[in-house]
């Protein structure tokens, strides 16, 4: 056990062979040989051994538990259960036996089981955990049950009799049993049961989290649209806590409800449950108003009450009726936060919520009025004013971004901007001196000048000035070499080296950003998007294994989560895992990133180093079989990652992530189908007897054309709807979603080229059935195509051509559609040739029957059916393009590292020499990705070559 706990499998192996030699029947030193024999690799000599021990039904603790590990490696859970069935049955009385059991039932979801284990445990040890475990199985049931009905009138109810049970014997004893029968009555909608639970005897256990009490009495006050509790209570709350930002929210709310529907509060009695109730504007107003005197006696300030007062504002406004109870005017009250707290972080995304109180008019007043009251001072006459210190530096920092989000800075000409710009980064550059003292891992007091001085140059790009977007380059690796683990000057590198088609930066960037977990999903596009079609090959086989890594270990671990939450009771954070695996199942990153993963490998080895046929049955491909949820498909990127101050017109709206959600599922079908289709080109091939039908429909094949005339079908159907969605000109904002490859597709004439590839294999299966001797019309079809495939190849190659770099009047300009264009194309010629291997595979039985007729006749005369000359040219052809390819290819090398850009002055003198230095940086790891796509592009394409010369009949 030593040796496998330090990795040493092999020695482990020795050890336990030494053991069995001596003692035969020595159970554990079996399983313990077989666990060092699947972690060497040899799953199936392990599986075996493991099931002569489990066969005897085992019942000591160390075969048990080593046989668990092992399965567990194995990734089947299920076969623990069958071991610890056997054990249970031999000792029946065992807790430590029951228990395992049970978590061995939670691991695969076998709830039923679950709860009548948790039963049988609670027999043998009336302990209340296990009890309750039984009822938590029964709630798994009802969540995870089909028939909504069954789970409303069978599980639950069930599960709260149980509950009801243990409370009328007065045996209810932690927190967690309330927290279940609190869910169990919430799940019914018996809303008013749960409240009572809440507010009595059993209510005075949920202590563990701060108000846990009170929140679950305001959720029942609110489905039940009792609104003087709601009131009341989060009065009382404020009172405590005038800080809490939800119990404004409620207090508002409950509010003006009480309002619209004219409530008054019974003469004699008590206002509510909770206490007084609040029911008139007036009152409102006034309590708002107290709240503010109250904090200003606080020894530490507190934002609550004064955001609360601009929120009522706002909610007046709504109702028009805002004048009348005189708040004061929005734009003194921002002034005056402003004042208080605009040297905290914070004040600006406080403010944000705001902005839309001041009328447009006013913005530029607001700025200048917050200006003056910084305290900034100029060394000379003619200089910028600068903070003397963080508080100032905090201050004025707030005014910026404010600037940027009233849309002043966008108002602004390219001569403006740039001297805004200027500014910006000589406040970012003498904000560094406050920093000189911070760690590595903390970010720089003057980061956002930095960023917001790149966004203003983004702008700039956009509206066509190229020498920009290098400008934004070098700024952001200045700020990133002085703050080394900011993460926005990161993603925002990523974002705009991907848009000018460098990959080779991004990965370091990506793998610096130490994503974890969930990020891989919620951020993991930006990564993945980008590094195939940027011909990054091995690059791409990398991000997408990182990422399904991450998918597939999450199996695992959910079920880890769950047993640990039985274990400690934390009931009510069960079905959040299970919502969260089934989040993550669905989610439209996985899928993508499947299906890109195998077109990918496809790409690289089929045919290659392994035949077609080899790479689909080692990834379990079948055109038949179709693993993506299209119903649920999970939309769970993070599209706000970078940070913007941009106004609400300019900003990614809630219309642009249903569009780019529309656009990345359109474009998975047509990969999907894609995959589908080539993932059916072996099952055709076969040998038939020309003529005999009877045979082909024994044979399934005839199946096999239907499923892929239908998958081409289907894919006919994806690219049209691709095509509508594209007629609507989408512009995303340019932090917003990346579009997808789909555009591309479609233009360069990849899609027509790929499609018409599909038909042929058709129209080839046809002269498979129909044999050569009365087929010219098919025959003349396949010659036909062939010639206008080699057309649209030649003209997706002619839209491969030009400068990858363009440098001219001191600008640079990069193409990179020029790059995502010959990755299409080396996937369509790598189509093609599989296509021509099927194609192959039809015409050489046919070509060594007729040289046998040949034979036999001893005549020279037998004619060749036209369709081998047909094939015969377009190979020759086909071969002849992709060797011009890889010429071309060759001389943009070549053209590349001849390329000398640091002689390039660059247009903008502004340049300080810091910033050359940084420039030169940013230009070279451009030129060495695009130097680095254009060899693995080439490399790929020559083992292609050599593919298609092994094609002459």
């Amino acid at each position: 056990a030593d040796y496998l706990d330090n990795g040493n499998n092999k020695m482990a192996i020795q050890q336990a062979d030494k053991l069995l030699k001596k003692h035969k029947d020595l159970h554990c030193a079996k399983v313990l040989k077989a666990i060092g024999l699947q972690r060497t690799g040899k799953q199936d000599e392990a599986y075996t051994l493991a099931q002569e021990v489990a066969a005897l039904e085992p019942t000591d603790d160390n075969s048990l538990q080593a046989l668990t590990i092992l399965y567990r490696e194995m990734h089947r859970p299920e076969l623990v259960t069958k071991l610890y069935e056997a054990a249970v049955k031999k000792v029946p009385n065992s807790e430590e036996y029951h228990s395992h059991l049970f978590m061995a039932y939670a691991r695969v979801g076998e709830y039923k089981k679950m709860q009548q284990a948790g039963m049988a445990l609670y027999k043998i040890v009336p302990k209340n955990p296990y009890y309750f475990w039984s009822v938590m199985s029964l709630i798994m049931q009802s969540i995870s049950a089909q028939d909504e009905n069954l789970s409303k009138t069978m599980f639950l109810p069930l599960a709260e009799r149980m509950v009801e049970k243990m409370v009328k014997e007065d045996k209810i004893e932690a927190e967690a049993e309330v927290e279940l029968y609190y869910m169990i009555l919430e799940r019914l909608e018996k809303y008013k049961e749960a409240l009572d639970v809440v507010r009595g005897k059993l209510g005075e256990k949920l202590t563990s989290e701060l108000q846990s009490r009170e929140n679950k009495c305001m959720a029942m006050y609110k489905k039940l649209c009792r609104w003087p509790e709601c009131n009341a209570l989060s009065r009382r709350l404020l009172l405590k806590n005038s800080d809490d930002w939800q119990f404004y929210i409620t207090y508002f709310d409950s509010v003006f409800q009480l309002v619209d529907e004219s409530w008054t509060p019974p003469p004699e009695e008590e206002h509510s449950l909770e206490g007084e109730v609040h029911y008139s504007i007036e009152q409102a107003v006034k309590f708002i108003e107290e709240r503010i005197t109250e904090e200003s006696k606080n020894a530490r300030p507190l934002r609550g009450p004064y955001l609360a007062k601009l929120e009522l504002i706002r909610r007046l406004r709504c109702r028009g009726c805002n004048d009348e109870y005189k708040l004061g005017d929005p734009e003194e009250l921002m002034f005056q936060y402003f004042k208080k707290f605009g040297d905290k972080p914070c004040c600006f995304t406080d403010l944000k919520v705001f902005v839309d109180l001041l009328p447009s008019s006013q913005y530029a007043k607001f700025i200048s009025q917050l200006l003056e009251v910084i305290p900034l001072s100029a060394a000379a006459e003619n200089e910028i004013a600068l903070p003397a210190d963080i508080k100032a530096l905090q201050q004025h920092l707030c005014v910026v971004q404010l600037s940027r989000l009233l849309g002043l800075y966008h108002a602004m000409d390219k001569k403006e901007k740039l001297t805004v710009v200027r500014e910006l980064m000589l406040r970012y550059r003498h904000g560094l001196e406050f920093g000189k003292s911070c760690l590595k891992t903390e970010l720089q007091f003057s980061d956002y000048y930095c960023l917001l001085a790149v966004h203003l140059l983004l702008d700039l790009w956009l509206e066509g000035e190229e020498a920009a977007v290098w400008q934004c380059l070098t700024l952001l690796e200045e700020g990133l070499s002085h703050s080394p683990s900011n993460a926005q000057f990161k993603l925002l590198l990523i974002r705009i080296y991907c848009r000018l088609g460098a990959f080779e930066p991004v990965a370091e960037l990506y793998s610096s950003l130490d994503a974890k977990h969930i990020q891989h999903d919620t951020i993991g596009y930006l990564l993945t998007r980008y590094a195939e079609s940027l011909g990054h090959y091995t690059a791409a086989s990398q991000s997408c294994n990182f990422a399904l890594r991450f998918f597939h270990s999450n199996q695992k671990d959910t079920s880890e989560y769950i047993i640990q939450a039985y274990k400690y009771g934390a009931f009510e954070k069960i079905p959040e895992f299970i919502a969260f695996r089934n989040r993550l199942n669905s989610s439209l990153h996985f899928a993508q990133v499947r299906t890109e993963r195998m077109l990918l490998d496809l790409l690289l080895e089929a045919n290659i180093s392994t035949s077609l046929e080899e790479s689909i049955k080692s990834m379990s491909l079948s055109p038949e079989e179709d693993d993506i949820p299209w119903q649920d498909l999970r939309d769970n990127r993070d599209l706000t990652v970078l940070f913007n101050w941009d106004p609400k017109d300019r900003d990614i709206s809630e219309e642009h992530r249903k569009l780019s959600l529309e656009e990345e599922t359109m474009w998975l079908r047509i990969r999907s189908l894609t995959l589908r289709l080539v993932s059916g080109l072996p099952t055709l091939s076969h040998n038939i007897q020309p003529k005999n039908s009877e045979k082909t429909a024994e044979n399934g094949v005839s199946s096999k054309i239907d499923t892929i005339r239908s998958l081409l079908q289907q894919l006919e159907a994806a690219v049209d709807s691709g095509k509508k969605f594209l007629e609507q000109k989408i512009q995303y904002p340019v932090l917003g979603p990346p579009p997808t490859r789909m555009a591309g597709f479609f233009s360069n004439g990849s899609c027509q080229c790929q499609t018409s590839l599909f038909y042929l294999v058709s129209d080839i299966y046809e002269l498979d059935t129909n044999g050569l001797e009365d087929s010219a019309e098919i025959q003349e079809t396949i010659g036909n195509s062939f010639k206008s495939l080699v057309e649209r190849l030649t003209d997706l190659f002619n839209k491969c051509k030009g400068d990858l770099i363009e440098v001219g009047d001191g600008t640079l300009k990069t193409h990179p559609n020029l790059l995502e264009n010959l990755v299409f194309f080396v996937e369509t010629i790598s189509i093609a040739l599989w296509v021509s291997s099927y194609c192959d595979s039809v015409l050489r039985p046919f070509k060594s029957n007729l040289q046998k007729k040949k034979k036999k006749k001893k005549e020279s005369s037998v004619a060749m059916p036209p369709v081998f000359t047909h094939f015969l040219d377009y190979i020759t052809e086909l071969q002849t393009l992709t060797s011009n390819v890889i010429d071309h290819i060759k001389g943009l090398e070549i053209i590349l590292t001849a390329l000398k850009l640091e002689e390039l002055s660059l247009k903008d003198t502004l340049l300080l020499q810091e910033e050359k230095k940084f420039t030169k940086t940013v230009q070279g790891k451009v030129q060495s990705s695009y130097h680095h796509s254009i060899q693995e592009i080439g490399e790929l394409l020559k083992k292609r070559l050599d593919t298609i010369k092994k094609l002459k009949i």
